[in-house]
């Protein structure tokens, strides 16, 4: 899939709407004409872990594009005006119908992840979440179905996006 860079498909200022939108350099468009910078950043986004009493980690299977039928963490975007904890409790109630208990970060990963005709390149945090009730355990949102599995039976090739396998290997090496 090829990566679509606002600097190569933006051209008017969406502060004063002149055509005069340019790359400052990697991190920035700038307008030649009103002189407003639009600051490209990555999108913050969280992956938990959840692991039952048996040490397995709960993982899901992508109910939409992009990676649709892959596997993948619980979580997503981060919204605005929300913390990066909040979004744990908030994405996996949302995902899963459970409650966490607690939640701890353990590491991050960079992403590019791909959507319609745009890239956005995420920084996805990893949390270890709690969860002491898997009773109401129930795939809903963006998730097809969810199933927990041993470490060693993790099959790195059927996680979906980079980051992700990053994160999980990140947190079985501890």
């Amino acid at each position: 899939m090829n990566d679509f860079f606002p600097s190569e498909k933006w051209r008017y200022c969406p502060y004063c709407g002149a055509d005069a939108f340019r790359p400052g350099d990697a991190n920035y468009m700038k307008c030649e004409v009103c002189g407003e910078k639009f600051y490209i950043n990555a999108s913050a986004a969280v992956a938990c872990i959840v692991v039952n009493a048996q040490k397995e980690i709960l993982l899901t299977r992508r109910k939409f594009e992009p990676a649709k039928g892959m596997l993948d963490l619980p979580g997503g975007f981060v919204n605005a005006d929300e913390t990066a904890e909040e979004a744990v409790r908030r994405e996996i109630m949302e995902e899963l119908n459970l409650r966490v208990d607690a939640a701890r970060y353990f590491g991050s990963s960079t992403n590019r992840y791909h959507y319609g005709n745009m890239t956005y390149f995420t920084l996805d945090m990893g949390f270890e979440c709690t969860v002491s009730d898997f009773s109401r355990l129930s795939a809903a949102d963006d998730v097809a179905s969810c199933a927990f599995f041993a470490p060693c039976k993790v099959d790195f090739a059927q996680i979906g996006f980079p980051s992700i396998r990053a994160l999980v290997r990140r947190y079985m090496q501890r």
